[in-house]
């Protein structure tokens, strides 16, 4: 702001200031990727300081390798907001920055194995650019969100004798049944985009408005992701009207369920009650669709990273990539989440939480509020 005026761009001016080419950005103005909306005093178009943010988001994500549809989908998803697609794009940053830093940490140790006169083999070598960099990076970029196969089982089990499935709100397409034919529905494109090769076939749609007749499935199932949705009740009706089964993964948010069960939402984060106001109860959940409602318990080792994952193993909450991954933190806010960050912290170092959470240092699995609706 200038004088309590908002101040605008020129073309060239930003061009100079992104360091990109007056094309570029006229070719982001044609096909309406980032338009200027403004105009400077003398007429020119010009960047107001919303198109600037905009645009900022698009280059980033062009830097990072996205093509200009896939960037066009993640700039215009309605389901974030401009805080939510900054962590975004914060972590799929950090993300590369890991990986140049395995890279560099792979090739260091050759040039030192070099100088020693050792070769590396060629397999050795094609493992700096393979699935195997995960393994290098170790705990700098965990991989958290996996299939953790105790709770896919109950999922499985509970899909019956479906052959066709339809896994709503898909994401990476983890808890999907290797041996049923199974089709993907995911809204994100950031999502989408990492989904594994020979994965399922994935559409994009939102849950409230599946684009599949009546029955057309054996059974739909939902892991973890009702929380997200605009309207879970509609969503469920929905996924009701595709198929014959319904199988969902999901939680009890109420304060017997969830908030007051588990020390992190209890005792660290109680944000979490202003994210799950107003939202379906699970009792509402499963009645929208006639569900029977089943615990699901966590093992204390739980492979897959969602937020109550680590009960047993509090000190894992401290590492940024494990947060990362969880939507909570995301939408709780920077502040909320450092501050929780810092108590446990802590509260780990006085042995204040050990004190505090004595019942769970020996349990094999915990009941935190998570629940298993089939229909």
């Amino acid at each position: 702001m200038v004088g309590g005026v908002e101040e605008h761009l020129t073309v060239g001016r930003v061009a100079e200031l992104a360091g990109v080419s007056v094309r570029t950005l006229h070719h982001y103005d044609e096909i309406g990727l980032a338009r200027p909306s403004a105009r400077t005093a003398a007429g020119y178009r010009a960047y107001s300081a919303d198109d600037l943010e905009r645009l900022r988001e698009v280059l980033a994500y062009r830097r990072l390798g996205f093509g200009l549809r896939e960037i066009a989908d993640l700039v215009d998803d309605p389901a974030t907001d401009a805080v939510a697609r900054l962590h975004r794009l914060r972590g799929l940053l950090l993300e590369q920055r890991d990986r140049a830093a395995a890279m560099v940490t792979a090739i260091d140790r050759e040039l030192e194995a070099r100088a020693m006169g050792i070769r590396t083999t060629p397999e050795e070598q094609l493992k700096v650019f393979g699935a195997q960099l995960y393994e290098a990076i170790g705990s700098a970029y965990p991989a958290t969100r996996r299939t953790e196969p105790r709770i896919a089982a109950r999922v499985w089990d509970a899909l019956g004798d479906a052959r066709t499935v339809l896994n709503v709100g898909a994401g990476t397409g983890s808890y999907e049944p290797p041996d049923r034919d199974v089709t993907a529905v995911e809204p994100s494109a950031v999502m989408r985009a990492q989904r594994p090769a020979g994965a399922a076939p994935c559409v994009a749609a939102a849950a409230e408005s599946l684009p599949f007749e009546d029955q057309s499935f054996d059974a739909a199932m939902a892991f973890s992701t009702v929380h997200h949705w605009q309207d879970p009740i509609a969503g469920l009706r929905e996924m009701r009207r595709v198929a014959r089964r319904v199988v969902v993964f999901t939680h009890d948010s109420s304060d017997t369920g969830w908030r007051q069960r588990f020390w992190l939402s209890r005792d660290y984060l109680p944000e979490v009650a202003d994210l799950v106001a107003g939202r379906p109860s699970v009792d509402q959940l499963a009645r929208a669709i006639g569900a029977r409602i089943e615990p699901v318990l966590i093992p204390w080792d739980c492979a897959d990273g969602f937020f109550e994952a680590y009960w047993r193993r509090p000190e894992a909450y401290l590492d940024e990539h494990v947060r990362r991954a969880v939507s909570v933190w995301t939408r709780v806010g920077p502040k909320a989440e450092q501050r929780a960050v810092d108590r446990l912290r802590d509260d780990l170092s006085s042995g204040r939480w050990v004190e505090r959470n004595r019942d769970l240092v020996d349990l094999y699995a915990a009941e935190l509020g998570l629940r298993l609706l089939v229909a």
